[in-house]
């Protein structure tokens, strides 16, 4: 780099090319010019060649000034051009950074709210999770319930009882009833004859039933189907022997399942029990089920009812026809009496007339006429 009238110029440069070797050529004819003088030529001879080199090297200096007047315009049309350009990169930059600026805003907002979104999943999370928990624990405390045979009947009771509480009367039941044969029924359900009372026991043969759901072969299934075979027909018959008496309650019974599962393992897979407590009169009912058949039964209690109170209200119609009858015969007394009170009524105002007119005619009679002729007779007055 040359610094030249204040510009800095490149020795690459094309004009710095051309005004360097203008230069050069300059010094070379002035070297020329004093070897040739040194030489003793003749200067007149030289005279028009250094003339006219003169002028060319006026000439030349005349071109290198002008070239460099339009460097200097070069320059400076550079320097605006390179102005501009960085006016407008600054701007260009400035709404590059305003809209980094913005989106940046705008991702954070963004952040923000999705972090409070997740946040709040995360509460429910937390929730969901606790009472999955919680549920768990309920689920093991059941699990520990089921697993005795004593607990286990006591659940099925007390959902028994919760299922007739809310379907009958509650002086239309009653749970843990003894029977005449000294056995004691989950519930007995006071119908009318007939078909009479009627038992409800409830059983839940889990064992066998969980015992079929954990098999794992082929061998292993069959012994559970055995096992739960065995264990509903053992109830199936327990209930027949024990609930169903003669004269007592109704000639049949029904075995609560308080399980939906079981009672559609049984009706899918085994129906042979389900015809044979139909042959024995006892019929197998789950939770719903057992709900239907107790609303009829509480239709059939309602019939009843009013069978019953049909005599009662036969005997208050009769009375109320008599009381009517008894109502009438005194409206027309009373009728009467208010007739008679009438004509009563329609006599005195006739006195009453007729004592009026007599009182005015005695009012028009000249008594001093009469004084004289004291012995005349005296006429009566005419009604």
């Amino acid at each position: 780099m040359i610094s030249v009238a204040g510009q800095q110029l490149a020795l690459t440069d094309p004009a710095v090319l051309i005004g360097g070797g203008l230069v050069f050529l300059l010094l070379l004819v002035l070297l020329v010019l004093l070897m040739m003088r040194s030489a003793g030529r003749s200067a007149q001879r030289l005279e028009p060649l250094l003339m006219a080199l003169g002028n060319r090297v006026q000439g030349l200096s005349d071109g290198q000034q002008q070239l460099a007047g339009g460097l200097h315009h070069v320059s400076e049309a550079q320097a605006a051009s390179q102005a501009r350009m960085l006016a407008l990169m600054e701007a260009r930059l400035a709404d590059v950074s305003r809209g980094m600026t913005d989106s940046l805003h705008g991702t954070a907002t963004r952040t923000a709210r999705s972090l409070g979104d997740l946040q709040q999943r995360l509460e429910t999370i937390d929730r969901a999770q606790a009472k999955i928990e919680k549920l768990s624990g309920d689920v093991l405390g059941l699990q520990d319930i089921l697993s005795n045979k004593q607990t286990r009947g006591a659940f099925g009771e007390i959902q028994l009882h919760d299922i007739v509480q809310k379907a009958l009367p509650s002086d239309s039941y009653t749970m843990q009833a003894t029977l005449s044969n000294g056995r004691r029924a989950d519930c007995l359900i006071h119908l009318p004859k007939p078909p009479g009372p009627i038992v409800v026991d409830s059983k839940f043969p889990l064992e066998s039933y969980e015992a079929l759901r954990r098999a794992e072969n082929q061998s292993q299934t069959i012994e559970a189907q055995r096992m739960l075979r065995i264990a509903v027909r053992s109830h199936i018959r327990a209930i027949a022997e024990r609930y169903i008496i003669e004269g007592e309650t109704a000639d049949g019974a029904l075995m609560f399942l308080p399980s939906e599962a079981i009672y559609a393992e049984l009706h899918g897979n085994f129906p042979e029990l389900v015809r044979e407590g139909f042959g024995v009169k006892v019929w197998i009912v789950s939770p719903t089920t057992c709900m239907a058949t107790l609303n009829t039964m509480r239709a059939v209690l309602k019939d009843a009812r009013m069978r019953e109170q049909a005599g009662a209200i036969r005997k208050e119609l009769a009375m109320l026809y008599t009381d009517v009858e008894r109502l009438g015969e005194r409206v027309g007394n009373l009728d009467r009496h208010f007739g008679q009170a009438a004509k009563d009524l329609e006599d005195i105002k006739i006195s009453a007339d007729k004592a009026g007119r007599r009182a005015r005619r005695l009012d028009n009679f000249d008594f001093e006429e009469l004084a004289p002729d004291a012995s005349a007779k005296v006429v009566p007055l005419k009604p």
